[in-house]
């Protein structure tokens, strides 16, 4: 696999790289060619089918290597915005019936019907990336991350190459009514994406584990696992009904939906540690804070 990663130096510089796996070590892409210091710059001069072929080349040419400097990590690509998908997976389906009050019949069609259910989740600067944190809200009692497999579309509409989201969801929101979906999923540093970037060609999306582990003061208050292999919809069907009448335009992010939904007694409280897993992407990990007065310059009397 050809996983890429995107960060900033001490100067504040950007730089783009690639490395076979998750760990070790990386080729910045600047010592290939001098002009690339972003995965939109790689792409914008030699994206095409033979992107995978160029960059192994230089894997092969350039034996420099750098650490991979996981605290400079950032989103991955510029995005314009991000999306995410729904009831993909029959937990996710469950407990979208569990939580919702007097509407659970809809939960149940749209996992069995042919359009899926897709919905917008926050404009590409308002998505966050690796050790990055994630917004709670001070309106909900029952808060969680959904760890999704996420499709990252080029500007052309095509997918280019896998990452991991968080998707921060209020569930009593949520469920209280369909109509306030919108809130449940729109808030401030909802979203959070990470930390490398698979290349399409060179990772098998059916079968990838997805792990979650959720700590409060070192205390784990979650650990789950479950594989992609139980997702109903497909990348290709997911972005095909995404770009059917919505023309792409700049990166996307698009989530696919969640399968690890902790128990209902578990919520989320500031501070508290996500640590979402996800075979050959790596791991993002993010920490939950409640929007307020010193954090998004939200009114104290909101």
């Amino acid at each position: 696999m050809v996983n890429l990663w995107a960060w900033t130096d001490e100067t504040g510089l950007s730089h783009a790289g690639m490395s076979h796996g998750p760990t070790g070590e990386a080729l910045d892409l600047a010592y290939a060619d001098a002009r690339i210091d972003s995965i939109d710059t790689l792409w914008r001069l030699f994206g095409g089918p033979n992107l995978v072929h160029t960059l192994e080349t230089w894997w092969q040419r350039v034996s420099q290597r750098v650490p991979i400097p996981e605290s400079r990590l950032g989103v991955p690509v510029a995005l314009t915005e991000c999306w995410a998908a729904g009831v993909t997976y029959a937990m996710s389906r469950d407990a979208r019936v569990e939580e919702t009050q007097g509407a659970e019949a809809f939960y149940r069609k749209v996992y069995d019907a042919q359009r899926p259910e897709l919905f917008f989740k926050a404009p590409g600067t308002r998505v966050v990336g690796p050790g990055a944190e994630v917004g709670l809200r001070r309106d909900s009692r029952w808060q969680v991350p959904e760890p999704e497999l996420t499709l990252v579309l080029d500007p052309e509409g095509q997918l280019f190459g896998f990452t991991i989201g968080n998707d921060m969801s209020s569930r009593d929101i949520e469920g209280e009514n369909l109509l306030y979906l919108p809130q449940a999923k729109i808030f401030h540093h909802s979203a959070a994406i990470g930390p490398s970037l698979v290349l399409a060609e060179t990772l098998d999306p059916r079968n990838l584990e997805i792990r979650m582990v959720i700590e409060r003061q070192d205390r784990v208050l979650f650990d789950g696992r479950i594989t992609t292999a139980q997702m109903r919809r497909t990348p290709e069907e997911l972005t095909r009904y995404l770009c059917m009448e919505w023309p792409i335009e700049g990166w996307t992010a698009l989530m696919t939906g969640t399968a690890l939904v902790p128990p209902a007694d578990i919520s989320l409280d500031e501070g508290d540690r996500i640590a979402i897993t996800i075979t050959g992407i790596g791991t993002l990990m993010n920490r939950a804070r409640r929007i307020g007065p010193t954090w998004a310059k939200v009114p104290a009397s909101e």
